[in-house]
């Protein structure tokens, strides 16, 4: 049954609608019935240093072959988009940034931005033809002004390559071991990045199961 949850606006667009998807026994997660975000509420989120400790267990070497593949799967499509020369960020790309060095051999330039290995908020106020975003935007607290924040640094034209799993249907939820990471937070749906697709006048491809390619139209949003 649906019941509406006024007290838990959603994170991403910010409406007070939300009923109870799942509960299990770590957590309860609300679904939005505007843009279908499916999110946990703060009550359950970790601290800082809890989350950090899990980020910090993570071994993500860009000499490790196996994740160099994983990784791939994102930047070989990125790659037909993109020209030598042309200027990226790898947004929240953990304490050994892989992505980075594999676009480098290519002659593309990337920036490094993660909150908790590579604070450098300047360059956060630059622009770019291309931002990525692999596994990062289901750890969001605040999806909603990230988003804001990534198109806006996204130069007319530009591409936000983005790596997720997504939400089949509520009975896979129920299931699923991607929400047994207590790190993450937002769960998407190909209807939710519909919905942001419109919200920042972006085109939208899903090129596989879990990678997503924006491009932003010339016209600024």
């Amino acid at each position: 049954m649906k019941v509406p949850g006024r007290a838990y606006p959603c994170p991403l667009c910010g409406i007070a609608d939300s009923y109870t998807f799942c509960v299990d026994r770590f957590r309860s997660y609300r679904r939005c019935s505007g843009c279908e975000l499916v999110f946990v509420p703060r009550t359950y989120w970790l601290s800082i240093t809890a989350e950090k400790t899990v980020y910090d267990l993570h071994e993500n070497s860009a000499e490790d072959p196996g994740y160099r593949r994983f990784l791939s799967r994102l930047s070989t499509p990125l790659l037909e988009k993109l020209e030598t020369g042309q200027t990226g960020l790898d947004f929240g790309c953990g304490p050994g940034p892989a992505l980075p060095a594999m676009l480098a051999e290519h002659g593309l330039r990337v920036d490094r931005y993660d909150p908790f290995y590579y604070s450098e908020p300047a360059v956060l106020s630059k622009t770019y033809d291309f931002i990525c975003a692999t596994e990062v935007i289901e750890h969001l607290r605040d999806p909603g002004m990230e988003f804001s924040s990534l198109f806006r640094m996204l130069r007319p034209g530009g591409w936000l390559g983005i790596m997720t799993k997504l939400v089949i249907d509520q009975e896979t939820f129920s299931q699923w071991h991607y929400i047994r990471d207590l790190t993450h937070i937002c769960f998407y749906s190909r209807d939710t990045f519909a919905y942001i697709a419109r919200r920042y006048h972006a085109s939208l491809d899903f090129v596989a199961q879990d990678v997503i390619l924006m491009h932003k139209t010339k016209t600024e949003s």
